[in-house]
């Protein structure tokens, strides 16, 4: 063990909270600690959000305590604390029983030491305890060094770490991506020694991992690391499909490389864009075909695209609306604008891949652009299509049936009709007209295109 004088920089807003309930604990003859995460990411200057704590303190004896309590996770140990609008989770020194789920003990036993408590877990990193009455930081793992090093270590043995709770490994590959550190050599080769326990692992909290990979960085360091020990197989195998299938001339990467370095281009804080970066060419690996000239085609690869990440989404339990969003990113990322378009011709376009997604699809271009390795920024064309669709929304013109100056009981109302499917396709076909030529946008006009509509299926359906 070693101890360390280090300065950690507390926010103001919590600073006297956590005293206050340290200076409570150490009143009444028990210990209290800093540790994990927080003691971790205070050391190297990154945000801190959540403060962990560990005690000699038994939960009862906590309860007894402070006035507001919650037993957040009382048959393992822990209770959270509410203190001037914070709430703190705090946790009993404990080593675990045995793992038979692949993710919890299924006991455990309280202890009056520290060391035991920090030996139980995942990471060297993690490891590390902060006493707040001296300021020192306690290290048992030599996690201090693993931080100088940038290294990631499993507490002990890394067989039986990863064998007691399967997300562990996971975890290691996305403090990799987090922190941008490398995983210690014994410490990555025991994960594919372990890849039976992962698979207990929920779909949700492998969800959970990979949105964590996404908010880092260079997600690619996290894919990678995953893919090299086997664990994209398990929960991302269309993707990691995707590893060696060439690209045509105007790439340099695969489709999988590529899809990772676009997926780290694209901005962090868009986690729509984000995923829709990682699976925006996953369709390629199904059409691919050689052409005459030696090169490759990927023919309507965004349509098979959606359909391969609507499954991927659905098996990890995202959302139906994080599913939508992402598809429709991917199904309208392959648009060639030229300056032939016409004005119809650019609506058409906003109508269908929506109003409120075309930032999020030119951010998708450009990330797909940046994850080529050959191009940066946007292509002057797409440039000059932003202008021009800007030019075309100012003109406040109609992108979808609910922005006609007519709706259904007006049609129905001026031609004499009930409700049915023909009410749907005359407003459907007025919009056509309007998005051609926005001046048909009138109540008056609106209602005798109606009308002439309304004879043309007459007619046709009669013949």
């Amino acid at each position: 063990m070693q101890k360390v004088n280090i300065t950690i920089n507390i926010p103001d807003e919590v600073r006297k909270t956590i005293f206050k309930i340290i200076n409570k604990f150490h009143d009444n003859g028990f210990e209290c600690y800093l540790i994990g995460g927080s003691v971790r990411d205070f050391i190297m200057g990154n945000e801190v959000y959540d403060y962990d704590f560990a005690t000699n303190a038994r939960p009862e004896q906590m309860m007894k305590l402070f006035r507001k309590t919650i037993p957040t996770g009382i048959k393992h140990g822990t209770i959270s604390v509410l203190a001037d609008s914070h709430q703190f989770e705090i946790t009993t020194y404990r080593s675990d029983g045995r793992y038979i789920d692949g993710r919890h003990p299924d006991s455990v036993s309280f202890a009056q030491e520290l060391r035991i408590d920090v030996e139980r877990r995942d990471f060297t990193i993690n490891g590390l305890v902060y006493d707040f009455q001296t300021g020192e930081v306690i290290d048992y793992v030599n996690g201090l060094s693993d931080i100088e090093h940038k290294i990631i270590r499993t507490i002990g043995d890394p067989i039986a770490r990863f064998s007691e709770d399967g997300l562990r490994a996971v975890r290691a590959c996305r403090f990799a991506a987090k922190l941008n550190f490398d995983i210690e050599l014994n410490t990555f080769r025991a994960i594919p020694e372990t890849l039976e326990t992962v698979k207990k692992v929920s779909k949700e909290r492998i969800r959970d991992e990979l949105l964590k990979i996404l908010e880092s960085e260079k997600p690619s360091v996290g894919f990678e690391y995953l893919r090299r020990s086997g664990l994209l197989d398990l929960f991302l195998p269309e993707l990691a499909e995707c590893y060696g299938v060439l690209q045509n001339k105007y790439h340099i990467y695969d489709v999988y490389y590529h899809s990772i370095y676009s997926c780290d281009a694209a901005p962090k804080d868009n986690m729509a864009v984000r995923l829709a970066a990682l699976f925006h060419d996953i369709g390629k690996v199904a059409t691919k075909q050689p052409n005459a000239s030696g090169d490759f085609t990927f023919y309507n690869h965004e349509v098979l695209g959606v359909r391969i990440t609507k499954k991927i989404m659905r098996r990890l339990k995202f959302s139906n609306e994080q599913i939508d969003g992402v598809s429709n990113l991917i199904l309208n990322h392959m648009f060639h604008y030229t300056d032939e378009w016409t004005d119809g011709a650019v609506r058409r376009f906003i109508r269908k891949a929506g109003l409120e997604n075309i930032d999020d699809l030119f951010l998708l271009r450009m990330a797909d652009r940046k994850g080529n390795g050959a191009r940066k920024g946007l292509p002057h064309p797409i440039g000059r299509f932003k202008e021009r669709i800007r030019r075309v929304l100012e003109a406040e013109n109609a992108f979808s049936v609910r922005d006609l100056n007519i709706n259904g009981n007006v049609i129905m109302d001026e031609l004499g009709l009930k409700p049915g499917p023909i009410i749907g396709k005359i407003l459907n076909e007025l919009l056509e007209l309007v998005l051609d030529n926005p001046e048909l946008n009138e109540r008056q006009k609106l209602a005798g295109e109606a009308r002439r509509i309304l004879e043309r299926h007459k007619t046709e359906s009669s013949v």
